[in-house]
């Protein structure tokens, strides 16, 4: 904000006021620098390894547009080892959203496309749960999580699936809204897969190729790719892992989903992605190329879709006053200054970047873990360089918040009441009743065959998802997939019983925080 006067300053108080605070600024950076001991940072870092169990991790920090710190962490795979260092690949998931955004961008400075230009205008094809929303939905509406549908809708339809992006587009007809469209926040990669879709349809080009050629190239990230299928024979890249039933890690591999790109497919390392940091915090500019304009820049870091700040939030940061969607990245206030970031979660692989616009302040966090490390060392490492006094030891708060919550899940399971009823020893129907082919509107066919006494499920748009079903009570059968996915959960199938009395329909119940089976409602085809 600047303030009007009636008379004009002199040039030459002008020039000295803008030396004066030219100097003051660098004096403040250097204060910063020197300060902030890095020592103890990699310290703090390399302890937080070893208490999260965290198999391997990487972290850069850009300060006043140079990376000030780049260093890895334990090894990529916690079985052969290989130690990770500044420049081995990760998957940062969901922190791709930013560069779509971006990419977004750069078409609206081109004057290719409006930010309010209507998303039908660009995909003809595109339906969606109401015809007014349909209409009405823009190119910043995908980019904000406001559409109406809950968080993950929908993922399913590209989670180990053939199905292509424009499938995915057609087939998000069938998905029922949560809330009113602009109305809430739900997290929807959906919205940022069709967001590269209208990047390919106004450029001429995939997405891919865009992200290559408008970033990767200007900002000298030959080490960055946009495909798991780009990673083969390409050395020092990171293996994901899961959980075991004991929460030990274990490796787990790495599965090609092209068609959720736009919103998770980026693979880099910290040593590459700190040039992104460098020019996101430049709102633009790198290395005095002008990538995207600065009003580019302030639209995505503006608040387009705020939710409520919640009563624990509260409690754990008291400073933190609003939170809110941006274009691409997440929005809040910490200690009087604004919070740009976001998370990313690949199958076994979690991620964090944090920019703190007014210190030129970025942190990106990489680990091939699914732990929650990524938030207390960001947050720990703000803390540093804002000076907070006697802050939080936030790693060991989240840990120790980690173990109250399980203690509690705990005991209420003890506390509940035992079945004493003794359970069904055979299934409802023989069966051969529960074979045959099942369809879902939204997401295409499964089916259920019986060979040598055993019945086994197949999700036909998804041939690595599926697996053998084992009996448990009334028409509801286990299910043992066949692959060791980190993101799968256990899961029952659960068969419906038709006004005739024969099986009419299925579903899938999972207890999953990543994927709604229950939207797959499968009729049986007769």
């Amino acid at each position: 904000m600047t303030t009007k006067h009636t008379l004009l300053p002199r040039l030459h108080v002008l020039l000295l006021l803008a030396l004066t605070l030219l100097v003051q600024q660098t004096a403040s950076a250097q204060q910063t620098l020197t300060k902030v001991n890095l020592q103890e940072l990699d310290a703090y870092y390399q302890k937080a390894l070893q208490d999260w169990n965290v198999p391997g991790m990487a972290i850069a920090i850009v300060k006043d547009d140079s990376v000030i710190f780049a260093k890895g962490y334990g090894v990529k795979n916690i079985e052969t080892g290989g130690a990770v260092d500044a420049n081995t690949l990760f998957g940062i998931a969901s922190n791709t959203k930013a560069y779509t955004a971006a990419a977004l961008g750069i078409l609206v400075d081109e004057g290719k496309i409006s930010w309010n230009d209507p998303v039908q205008k660009y995909l003809p094809y595109l339906q969606l749960y109401s015809p007014y929303v349909t209409e009405n939905l823009t190119i910043e509406d995908l980019l904000c999580h406001r559409v109406g549908f809950r968080t993950f809708a929908g993922d399913l339809l590209w989670y180990n699936t053939t199905y292509s992006r424009p499938e995915i587009i057609r087939r998000m007809r069938y998905l029922e809204p949560s809330y009113g469209f602009r109305n809430g926040y739900g997290y929807s990669n959906l919205m940022f897969i069709t967001a590269g879709e209208v990047i390919e349809a106004v450029s001429g080009t995939t997405w891919e190729n865009f992200i290559k050629t408008h970033f990767l190239q200007p900002l000298g990230m030959n080490r960055t790719y946009t495909s798991v299928n780009d990673l083969k024979g390409v050395d020092n890249v990171t293996t994901p892992h899961g959980f075991d039933a004991n929460g030990k890690p274990y490796p787990t591999v790495l599965t090609a989903w092209d068609n959720w790109n736009p919103a998770a497919g980026i693979f880099t390392s910290v040593n590459q992605d700190a040039q992104w940091l460098r020019l996101q915090l430049n709102r633009g500019t790198y290395k005095g190329k002008r990538i995207f304009s600065e009003d580019v820049s302030r639209n995505m870091w503006n608040a387009h879709n705020p939710f409520p700040v919640s009563e624990k939030s509260e409690e754990i940061n008291p400073s933190t006053h609003f939170s809110a969607a941006g274009l691409g990245w997440m929005l809040t206030d910490y200690e009087g200054h604004k919070i740009v970031a976001h998370g990313g979660g690949h199958e076994g692989m979690n991620s964090r970047t944090v920019l703190v616009p007014e210190e030129n302040l970025g942190i990106v966090i990489l680990t091939n873990s699914m732990s929650s490390i990524m938030t207390p060392i960001a947050n720990y490492t703000i803390d540093q360089f804002l000076g907070i006094e006697n802050g939080r030891d936030w790693s060991a708060f989240y840990l120790d918040n980690i173990a109250k919550d399980k203690k509690a899940e705990q005991e209420t399971l003890d506390k509940a009441p035992k079945k004493t009823k003794k359970r069904q020893e055979k299934p409802t129907h023989d069966l051969a009743a529960y074979a045959g082919t099942y369809h879902s509107e939204l997401y295409g066919d499964a089916t259920i065959t019986l060979k040598g006494g055993k019945l086994a499920l197949q999700l036909v748009p998804a041939p690595t998802l599926g697996g053998t079903l084992t009996f448990w009570q009334h028409d509801i059968f286990n299910l043992d997939w066949k692959n060791d996915y980190a993101l799968l959960h256990p899961t029952n199938v659960r068969f419906l019983v038709g006004e005739d009395g024969g099986i009419a329909g299925m579903r899938l119940d999972s207890d999953n925080p990543d994927f709604h089976f229950d939207e797959l409602k499968f009729e049986k085809v007769k």
